[in-house]
Formats: C-alpha cells, sequence, structure tokens
C-alpha cells in the first residue's frame, strides 16, 4: 500500500447495530446522524484509517461508514475492513461475495487494507485472498487473531504466489500482551509487517471513565466482561493519570501513547468528537522507558484476564 498510515486507526465496531454490532457489544445505540461529526473531525485532524468488518452489526457499521466516504475523495480515507469465515457463504466464490457486499456497502471498488479476520480453516481461506489481490480489489493483505505458526503459516502460502502479509491485527493492551510474549510484535518488525493493535483502551476500561459507582452498561459485551473488575483497575488508572500530568493527558490518551512506543497502530474506537481530538493529541506524547515500565507492571499486577470468546492466548 502507498499511503503513508497515520499513528493511529479509528475503529467503527460500535457504529451501528445488530449482531456483534455497537448495541450488543457496546450498548450503544448510535446512527449516522450521531456520528458525522465525528468522521467530519476525524477528517480535519488528518486521521484517516478506518478500520471496520462486514460482521459488525450485519454490515451497518460499514454502511455508516460508506456513507461518510462517499462525501469525500477517496483518496482522503484509508479503508480497512474484515473477511470474517464464521459469516461466510457456502458459495466456492464466499470470499468475492463478502467483499463486494464490503465494497458496496463502503461505496469503493477498492479496498486498502484486507484481513481475514480469524484463523478458522487457514488453509482454505487464505489462497482464497490471493485472487482479490492479484485482481487490484484490496491493496494490502491482513490478517487477525492469527498466533505466531498460523501468521507464518499465511505468509508461506501468500508467498508461494509472490504476495506477503503487511498486516497483523491482534488485541493488544496494558492488560493483554500475550502477542508480545509469543514474538509476534518481534516478527512483525523482522518482517516489515504493521502490527495494528485493537482493544487498546479495553472498550474503556482503561479510560477512567468507568468506576465501581458508574460501571459499564449491563448486560452488554463489555459490561460482562469488565464490570468485576473495574475495583482492580484502580492502581493502574492512577499511574496514567499522574503520568499524564506531564502531558496534560487523560488514561486513554497514555494507553494509546504506551501502545505506540510499543511499535503498534492502536485502533481507537470512536463514538464522539472529542474522543477524536483526544486521539489526535496521543500521537504527540512521548513516554519514557521507565514510564512504559511502571505501566506495564501495573497491568500485570491486576491479574486480569481480558480474552473474549472469540480469541486464545497468543
Amino acid at each position: 500500500m502507498n499511503k503513508i498510515l497515520p499513528k493511529i486507526a479509528l475503529g467503527a465496531w460500535s457504529w451501528g447495530v445488530g449482531t456483534a454490532g455497537g448495541d450488543q457489544v457496546f450498548g450503544n445505540y448510535l446512527s449516522a446522524d450521531d456520528l458525522k461529526p465525528v468522521f467530519k473531525k476525524a477528517i480535519e485532524h488528518g486521521l484517516c484509517l478506518w478500520d471496520t468488518a462486514a460482521v459488525y452489526g450485519e454490515g451497518s457499521s460499514e454502511r455508516i461508514l460508506g456513507n461518510f466516504v462517499k462525501g469525500v475523495s477517496r483518496e482522503d480515507v484509508i479503508l480497512s475492513t474484515k473477511f470474517t469465515p464464521q459469516i461466510a457463504s457456502a458459495s466456492p466464490d464466499a470470499m468475492q461475495e463478502m467483499i463486494d457486499g464490503s465494497k458496496e456497502r463502503l461505496y469503493t471498488d477498492i479496498i486498502d487494507i484486507y484481513w481475514i479476520h480469524n484463523p478458522m480453516d487457514l488453509e482454505k481461506w487464505t489462497p482464497d485472498i490471493i485472487p482479490l489481490a492479484k485482481s487490484g480489489q484490496i491493496k494490502a493483505i491482513g490478517v487477525s487473531n492469527h498466533n505466531l505458526a498460523e501468521i507464518k503459516r499465511a505468509d508461506e502460502i501468500l508467498a508461494a504466489e509472490g504476495l506477503k502479509i503487511s498486516a497483523v491485527q491482534n488485541h493488544f493492551s496494558l492488560l493483554h500482551r500475550s502477542s508480545e510474549r509469543a514474538g509476534i510484535l518481534d516478527y512483525c518488525k523482522e518482517n516489515g509487517i504493521t502490527f495494528y493493535s485493537y482493544m487498546v483502551l479495553e472498550q474503556g476500561a482503561l479510560t477512567g471513565r468507568y468506576t465501581e459507582e458508574n460501571p459499564f452498561p449491563a448486560g452488554t459485551g463489555r459490561g460482562d466482561s469488565y464490570n468485576p473488575h473495574l475495583k482492580k483497575l484502580a492502581a493502574l488508572i492512577h499511574e496514567m493519570e499522574i503520568i499524564g500530568t506531564r502531558f496534560d493527558a487523560n488514561p486513554a490518551q497514555v494507553a494509546t501513547a504506551w501502545a505506540i512506543a510499543k511499535g503498534t497502530l492502536p485502533i481507537i474506537g470512536v463514538t464522539k468528537v472529542y474522543q477524536v481530538e483526544e486521539a489526535a493529541k496521543a500521537t504527540q506524547i512521548a513516554l519514557t522507558d521507565d514510564e512504559i515500565r511502571r505501566l506495564e507492571k501495573l497491568g500485570d499486577e491486576t491479574g486480569i484476564s481480558t480474552l473474549r470468546e472469540w480469541e486464545k492466548e497468543m
């Protein structure tokens, strides 16, 4: 891909409603009217890289994003979306069908980064992305939720056709450094692969905005996952507040700056204008090695497992 990537991507997982959508996972009920100012502010700040998936809200995330994309020059945005094996049809052209739907919803003929969302049936699905790349429908190939052995195997399959993995997207945060410990970050650095870290803010748990007194919405994916652990996060959140005073920054910005300092490209979910502004400022924060060590020590000491139902340890 020829475009220069910004330091962060903006995530649209919580945009739209439906299966695996913002209402079920996040407790959000966001319309295009709610989100249009968010997209506009991102463009103003030069934050042009948007991450979504066909599976998010049964296509509603892509649909909302696409309605904004069609109002700007295609050169002003970088679009990242995903093929999810679990929702693929039984057709031999299932991947082509899914990307066709994504292209239609996103109002584009070309997807800048196309991901295989997880390694289910790796030997079956990895070869199917090859014709998409060779025909110019996608500019870069990514794999998500793959462990190191699976990343290497996918790269072998692609290399036989003169292609390569350009991006890896895994869960990575101060509470979940499995990809680092497994050697995936080092492998990506050694092979010129961009590592995209998702859930850097643990769906809001590391922002400092949620406490025992002010928990996540009950009955949602993130509420069920994080509400029982909010008390254990207090020391880590406090340290992020202390570090943030040096930059006039909040915990979310410190957590984002940490992910950048680790050599990753964090995906920050945005639903409000101020979140875009905060994310833009976070890209200017440079943490010291000592600050990074302190944050990681406190993150490890929480003892919290944030592995979700679709994930595995790397």
